[in-house]
């Protein structure tokens, strides 16, 4: 009789077990999704009553959606240089959605930058598809695609 490893899988040898995220990684990842979307929030409500103020906490929470979100996608680029070659193409794909989340909240940043009245209604459109990014790659982070992956 063979003795099998604890970490090897027991059904095919050619799985590789789940590496979960990395716990520095997943506090940096953890913070633009709630950002962002009380960022789409406050631009909700400037736009249901007109109150300056509103605007400027989207300001304010879209800036630190795009600091936390910046140090998660150079946390990405570095997975995405040292990572193997079987987890290249979802490093990548991950690697993309957050950079695609913090181009278009640099750009939701510079158009809140303006005037209030000037920030509707592509401020709000630019939220929404911000907040939509970064649920996204919230949830490619956190899931890493599957639980096992095949070389």
């Amino acid at each position: 009789m063979v003795a099998i490893p604890a970490n090897a899988p027991a059904a095919n040898p050619h799985l590789r077990p789940f590496q979960p995220i990395h716990p520095l990684h997943a506090i940096l990842l953890a913070f633009p999704f709630p950002l962002f979307l009380g960022a789409l929030l406050s631009d909700l409500a400037y736009r249901a009553t007109f109150q300056v103020q509103w605007a400027n906490f989207a300001s304010w929470l879209i800036a630190g959606g795009l600091l936390v979100g910046g140090f998660a996608l150079l946390w990405a680029l570095i997975d995405l240089a040292v990572g193997g070659r079987a987890r290249r193409r979802r490093n990548l794909v991950y690697f993309l959605v957050l950079a695609a989340m913090w181009v278009l909240g640099l750009i939701n940043a510079l158009v809140h930058a303006k005037d209030a009245w000037a920030t509707m209604p592509e401020g709000l459109f630019l939220s929404v598809i911000a907040t939509i990014l970064a649920l996204v790659a919230s949830w490619l982070g956190y899931s890493r695609f599957n639980a096992r992956e095949v070389k």
